[in-house]
């Protein structure tokens, strides 16, 4: 991830990121240093907050804004899960496998009870080859990423 590299880069401290996210200074700091994960809503404030993509935070590529990112949209995110995996011929246990969690947790994202885990969204992202700025509808048009090596599970 690149929080640090971000934070800065436009000049403010771990304390005033903690505050835009209202979370302690040493939460963020872990999160920072990866001891931790930051929770998807938390990245998706500071996207919006910096004014870069979520795949640029998460280390996926090296473009820091898609042409006509818009903001989180749950409608878009809810149906785009479902519809990248049905579209991919998997069926929720298969993800599931892939994924080494339950049918019911992936249910629960599909249906907005519960938001997706950050790394979850990362290996969905690299599992269908697709931006996490998509699957979160920040972006309309479905980019591929350019990781080396994107290994299939199924």
């Amino acid at each position: 991830m690149r929080l640090k590299n971000v934070r800065n880069e436009y000049k403010k401290t771990q304390e005033d990121i903690a505050k835009i996210l209202d979370v302690k200074r040493n939460t963020y700091s872990m999160w920072e240093l990866e001891h931790d994960t930051i929770p998807l809503k938390k990245l998706i404030i500071l996207s919006e907050y910096y004014d870069v993509s979520l795949d640029y935070l998460l280390g996926l590529n090296n473009l820091k804004q898609y042409k006509n990112s818009m903001p989180f949209d749950k409608n878009k995110y809810l149906i785009r899960l479902k519809d990248i995996r049905k579209s991919n011929l998997l069926t929720q246990d298969l993800l599931a496998d892939i994924l080494n969690t339950t049918n019911s947790v992936i249910s629960r994202y599909e249906s907005g009870i519960t938001f997706i885990l950050t790394m979850f969204l990362v290996e969905y992202s690299k599992i269908f080859n697709l931006s996490t700025d998509y699957i979160m509808g920040k972006i309309d048009k479905p980019i591929k990423l350019k990781i080396e090596t994107i290994e299939k599970k199924y």
